[in-house]
């Protein structure tokens, strides 16, 4: 069996390496040809613990390829972005044009699949575009949605234990879709339609966020009450069935910072619940940014002179580099933006570079830095010790002091 996969991002790369690992004959597209030049040589374009080690393997074993066009396969996946555009609208043109890429190279038997985040109707948008375009292919080829669920820095094993929602627009799509996934998922594929898997996927993370928000909100409350938002949230979770997640500086990230937008959109009147829960996470980082503005005020009140400031994180998650809608890089700009000629060191372990942000070492930073700002639990900064002599705001819990 060969598979094309569409996009060789933080999703489609890693899905395209486990499937060529699994004796998939793989081709990855990308419209970016730094990408497809440093997949072709073995190298990833971001950090995914193991996984490069992976791409070697497939590469060098020759059963995994990058391209900037797609070639003739047994199935095609569309694993690219779906941003949003305008009043957090859904952009889906990233999913047209890559399905309109692969249509010349469809053929009868072959199975397409969407894999990208989308609002619902999405797949059956497209199967239409398929059909208008080359109507002799309508009854001849399977289409099914079927959406990840994985957490960065650890996707090599979600991508082959998670469970997997296979949406397809048929049974004879589902079963075709199942047999492909089957061959590299070990967690339970689940059939539906293509309508019940796109809107699961935007359920699931925006579940997830509306239980992010709840405890970013906890947390503005107790910093107001005085009180340790860490020891209440441990201490509310021994009750039985209570599992109140921890609190941020916001949430980010491709999912859990977009899905939302893509229900409430659709459906304003009724996603009330989700809408605020956006509104609250939006609202933590403007929070932060603005105690830390507060905190950088009241020192050079207090000191007579401009404080050395050390920002910690730019990623929107621990350990990894992905800065996507990260609340962490959007607090760095609004208090560089507010204090222009301050003395602000800049640090994000997991990056050796930045084209905007000049970064700074964390040991560095955090020795000559007056007031620390810690936005990121990366593991490297709980190496740090407590500093009685600093302003330290600890937003993601690497001391879980008040």
């Amino acid at each position: 069996m060969k598979a094309c996969f569409m996009g060789l991002g933080y999703i489609g790369l890693p899905t395209a390496i486990i499937a060529a690992k699994h004796g998939i004959q793989v081709i990855g597209v990308d419209i970016n040809p730094e990408v497809v030049d440093k997949t072709n040589n073995g190298c990833l374009h971001f950090i995914e613990p193991g996984l490069e080690d992976m791409l070697k393997e497939v590469v060098r074993d020759g059963v995994f390829h990058a391209a900037l066009k797609p070639e003739h396969s047994d199935a095609f996946f569309i694993v690219v972005p779906t941003p949003f555009c305008g009043n957090h609208e859904p952009d889906i043109s990233y999913v047209e044009a890559a399905t309109r890429t692969v249509i010349p190279f469809l053929e009868e038997g072959n199975l397409f699949v969407i894999e990208s985040t989308s609002p619902v109707g999405t797949t059956d948008k497209m199967a239409k575009i398929i059909f208008d375009e080359r109507p002799e292919l309508k009854g001849k080829i399977k289409i099914a949605y079927c959406p990840e669920r994985v957490l960065p820095g650890n996707v090599i094993y979600e991508l082959v234990h998670n469970d997997r929602v296979i949406g397809g627009m048929d049974e004879a799509s589902v079963k075709i879709a199942s047999d492909f996934y089957r061959i590299f998922v070990q967690g339970e594929l689940h059939p539906t339609n293509c309508k019940t898997a796109e809107l699961c996927k935007l359920t699931e993370n925006s579940s997830r966020d509306s239980q992010i928000a709840f405890a970013n909100e906890l947390s503005i409350i107790c910093d107001k009450a005085d009180i340790n938002v860490w020891e209440l949230i441990k201490l509310a979770n021994k009750h039985p069935r209570v599992n109140i997640l921890q609190p941020g500086c916001g949430v980010g990230g491709h999912c859990i910072a977009i899905d939302p937008y893509f229900i409430a959109t659709e459906f304003p009147a009724e996603s009330k619940m989700i809408s605020t829960a956006r509104e609250v996470n939006n609202y933590k980082s403007f929070w932060c940014a603005e105690k830390v503005i507060n905190a950088i005020l009241e020192f050079e009140i207090s000191h007579k002179r401009k404080p050395v400031v050390a920002m910690m994180g730019l990623a929107f998650k621990p350990d990894i580099d992905d800065l996507r809608e990260s609340p962490a890089k959007y607090i760095v700009t609004k208090v560089i933006q507010k204090f222009n000629n301050a003395d602000i060191l800049i640090v994000e372990p997991n990056l050796k570079e930045h084209k905007i942000f000049k970064l700074s070492d964390y040991r560095e930073a955090y020795c000559r830095a007056d007031i620390v700002v810690f936005l990121t639990a990366h593991s490297v900064f709980k190496t740090l010790s407590w500093r009685d002599d600093k302003v330290i705001l600890d937003f993601c819990g690497i001391f879980r002091k008040k």
